[in-house]
């Protein structure tokens, strides 16, 4: 059982039934989620010691939260209290050719009031194996900022591989903005969530040539990256190929060493809730590398956990080791008696 820490915000989540506007609903569905909190659930879940840093108020609320990560396994010793709200986002459920749309309700939240004297890194770090984080973090206050570089600093000086998504919400920033605190981040990571997108808008790359491959533009791209930060030892991403909101497609990819290993293409139909698929992906990637799994292996369990998470409602993936591993022998529709 390897130690874990994510750290990150956790909100509430307020959701519309499908078919339904978010302003004609009069009933919500209620979940709670987070990127870095969706990610240890996952590892969790995986057999991982998983630590969740972050704040939430002291209410009920708060205590919600509490009460959910600690039901699907996850540490709360460092689940700070204070400050006076839960970010709150509201998820339109889409259908067909409607998008799913989300309203974010998180200025001045507790998690956003985070300050770096109030976490013990030393203590926080002790035996950890692994450090993930995303972008979404630094976009929610300058302070956050410092505090990622900072504990990203203190893992790498412990010896503690890192993680980081991008994670880029254009709703909560500009490419500019985001572009500007994640350079500084990335000498100090061993692992990364990024695509295509991301090193053109965020990294300033050269678009690659469009008689490219879909497969040949992402090589082109971490070949990029990696000659620009040597240290990043894993990228990883998925092609995702919208046909409506409830059927897409799903590969995902691992590039390492020079090298592009990719899954299978999973076809998602009639998806369920789709948030949270690029978390449990994350979490599957991070739970092959911490084990020292092959690569091809990595990538097939990965992708194989963010299309079942497509299957389940609210943002955490609530699926075993076993049970992936179970889904990626049987295959689709079987009777697993």
């Amino acid at each position: 059982m390897k130690k874990i820490v994510t750290l990150g915000e956790i909100m509430l989540r307020l959701s519309t039934h499908a078919g339904e506007r978010l302003w004609q609903s009069d009933q919500l569905t209620m979940h709670y989620g987070g990127g870095e909190a969706n990610v240890g659930i996952s590892l969790s879940h995986f057999g991982h010691d998983v630590y969740f840093v972050s704040k939430v108020p002291d209410n009920t609320l708060g205590r919600g939260v509490n009460r959910h990560l600690q039901s699907h396994g996850v540490h709360t010793n460092y689940l700070l209290t204070g400050g006076e709200r839960l970010g709150t986002y509201y998820l339109e459920s889409g259908v067909g050719e409607r998008s799913t749309k989300v309203t974010y309700d998180r200025k001045y939240s507790s998690f956003s009031t985070l300050k770096m004297e109030a976490l013990n890194l030393e203590e926080i770090f002790h035996d950890a194996k692994l450090f993930h984080v995303s972008g979404i973090t630094l976009a929610l206050s300058p302070t956050l900022r410092e505090l990622t570089l900072l504990a990203l600093k203190k893992a790498k000086e412990k010896g503690i591989k890192t993680s980081f998504d991008f994670n880029y919400r254009a709703t909560l920033w500009s490419q500019k903005e985001a572009s500007q605190a994640i350079k500084p981040l990335l000498p100090y990571l061993d692992i990364c969530f990024c695509g295509e997108l991301d090193a053109i808008h965020l990294l300033s790359i050269e678009e690659a040539e469009d008689s490219l491959s879909e497969t040949e533009r992402l090589e082109y791209y971490y070949d990029k990256i990696k000659e620009m930060y040597p240290n990043i030892q894993y990228m990883s991403s998925t092609f995702r190929h919208v046909i409506s909101a409830s059927v897409n497609t799903l590969q995902g990819n691992l590039y390492v060493d020079g090298n592009l290993y990719q899954s299978k293409v999973h076809h998602i139909h009639q998806i369920v809730d789709r948030v949270g698929g690029g978390d449990a992906f994350a979490a599957g990637v991070l739970h092959g590398i911490v084990n020292q799994s092959s690569l091809q292996q990595i990538i097939s369990f990965a992708t194989a956990a963010s299309a079942l998470k497509h299957t389940v409602h609210g943002d955490c993936n609530a699926f075993s080791e076993k049970e992936i591993l179970e889904f990626i022998d049987n295959g689709i529709g079987k009777i697993v008696r």
